[in-house]
């Protein structure tokens, strides 16, 4: 049997990753008219510019991955996942896609093997290809998602939309807290821990 603690660990981080952005797309659907796209103190200027952003770095660098695991050659023009810089003009359209990508990394994981993380990752950039392994792309990715949605929910302290709470993720103590939205993933306790795996 192919061992995988590592892999199941990024597959956790993949579906940690779907319910948190389910979440917090849920809250800003929630906001007044005006909301989403207000200026508002951040990396990027508002929560639409923010959660854009998220959604075409994972379009990127989910490309790059399955790419990688299919043995072809790198997305020749990766500059077209940024074109245009907001994809989506409203929350709808943004939390589809995004449920879309997050199920597709999800995917992605769950095929892996530890075996596999070694295996390198080649981008095309404006300065020459990147290569890295497929461990280090996904540890990137999952912070790089961590570090703007904490900017979202940041953002949505200034709103009419308590921000939600997303660290009831890991501990099974905490699993009535978000299995309905895990159901909304088509996800659930033993599908993401496995049979037997809480307190």
């Amino acid at each position: 049997m192919a061992s995988r603690p590592l892999a199941h660990h990024l597959e956790t981080q993949a579906c940690n990753n779907a319910w948190a952005n389910l979440r917090l797309l849920d809250a800003c659907a929630a906001l007044r008219p005006g909301e989403f796209e207000a200026p508002r103190t951040g990396f990027f200027p508002s929560l639409r510019a923010t959660l854009n952003h998220n959604l075409t770095v994972d379009w990127f660098y989910v490309d790059a991955l399955e790419r990688s695991l299919r043995g072809e050659a790198p997305h020749p023009a990766p500059a077209e996942f940024f074109e245009p810089e907001q994809p989506c003009a409203d929350v709808g359209t943004l939390a589809a896609a995004q449920q879309a990508v997050d199920l597709r990394l999800i995917g992605l994981c769950r095929r892996l093997v530890d075996a596999d993380l070694v295996g390198v990752v080649r981008i095309r950039r404006a300065q020459g290809e990147q290569r890295d392994s497929r461990q280090r792309i996904l540890a990137h990715l999952f912070q790089h998602q961590i570090h703007h949605r904490g900017q979202a929910h940041a953002m949505l302290s200034a709103t009419s939309v308590a921000p939600p709470q997303l660290d009831e993720f890991y501990c099974a103590g905490e699993a009535p807290l978000r299995a309905a939205e895990l159901a909304r993933l088509g996800l659930d306790e033993a599908t993401i821990w496995g049979p037997g795996d809480g307190p």
